[in-house]
């Protein structure tokens, strides 16, 4: 634990939604950068909020603060969306955007002109891929949910998961079995990355694989020029080292460049920025204790006490720094 105030850190997804300081603040005290994410989601401050909110950041401190672009499906499928859009990109590269990001709405939310869902795969998408690739941004992409969305509450293998889907029902796919099954969201998201060979791909979430390991080292061999954030995914990991600690560990050393550190830590216009910072710096502590540490720790979400996984310090560097700097092209610090 005394290495965590040594150790240069990335934090590779992140909101920060709004001009105050506290985050960087925080980040400075803990040794963090950050790859704040823009994203077309209902419950954060518009797009055009967002943008204005990473940009003034990144000036404050652009060794610090990076930030990924979006972009809204509204006008999907009417003359000229494509080109908006990618004029769009095009501009946010030039005031210093690294990636751009795009949100679950496409595969369980937008729907084009005949009532249909808008899949990732969708033929009208695949010009603002091919324009991120050719500004030489990364796609961060979000599809699909965890696995737990698809059971039950009371099947469901971590607390958090219970929570949020209780809260937002209109994402809990059980509740809603017109809808495309898991299976199909991430064969959906693996033709599109297979569509697409060269773009620099970052699965959100783990991929929306953090329910198995296995199946996340396969979807890594099979696309090189993938990684993955552990973004709001510790839990799922944890719940699979309480049953087989050997087997996370190995995959943690086997797939240890293709994995970038990230929390989705959110800070919105209705944050209380002294509250923010103590979660902030318990939520890094924590997953420092089970990554570097061989200590236990209790989960709450699990009600269970997690011994850490104690990675190799060449690992750790790995993920919590010198993945992301690669990925996201940033300057590395000494």
């Amino acid at each position: 634990m005394d290495d965590f105030a040594r150790v240069p850190k990335f934090d590779a997804h992140v909101h920060a939604n709004v001009d105050d300081p506290a985050f960087l603040e925080q980040a400075r005290q803990d040794g963090f950068e950050l790859m704040s994410i823009n994203v077309d989601y209902p419950d954060f401050p518009s797009i055009a909020d967002q943008h204005a909110a990473a940009t003034a950041l990144a000036k404050a401190d652009p060794a610090r603060l990076h930030w990924a672009a979006t972009f809204s499906m509204d006008g999907f499928g009417q003359p000229g969306w494509a080109d908006r859009v990618n004029a769009g990109l095009a501009q946010a590269k030039s005031e210093g955007a690294r990636a751009v990001k795009i949100w679950k709405n496409v595969g369980m939310i937008e729907k084009d002109a005949d009532g249909r869902l808008i899949m990732l795969d969708h033929p009208g998408l695949s010009p603002v891929a091919e324009q991120v690739r050719a500004l030489d941004l990364v796609l961060i992409g979000h599809q699909g949910e965890p696995h737990n969305c698809w059971l039950p509450l009371e099947q469901m293998t971590t607390d958090n998961d219970r929570e949020y889907f209780r809260n937002h029902p209109q994402y809990h796919m059980y509740l809603h079995p017109d809808q495309p099954s898991y299976d199909d969201q991430i064969a959906t998201r693996d033709r599109f990355v297979a569509a697409h060979p060269g773009l620099r791909f970052v699965g959100a979430h783990m991929g929306s694989l953090e329910y198995d390991v296995d199946r996340l080292g396969a979807f890594l061999d099979r696309f090189p020029d993938a990684s993955v954030d552990l973004a709001a995914r510790m839990s799922q990991v944890q719940y699979q080292s309480l049953r087989d600690r050997g087997k996370v560990r190995a995959f943690f050393i086997r797939y240890q460049d293709r994995l970038l550190y990230g929390t989705d830590l959110t800070v919105n216009p209705d944050s209380d920025p002294s509250e923010f910072r103590r979660s902030a710096h318990d939520v890094w502590t924590a997953d420092w204790r089970y990554l570097a540490t061989a200590e236990s720790q209790r989960v709450d979400t699990l009600d269970a006490d997690v011994p850490g996984l104690a990675l190799p310090r060449e690992v750790i560097d790995k993920v919590y720094y010198r993945n992301a700097v690669r990925v996201f092209g940033t300057a590395a610090r000494d």
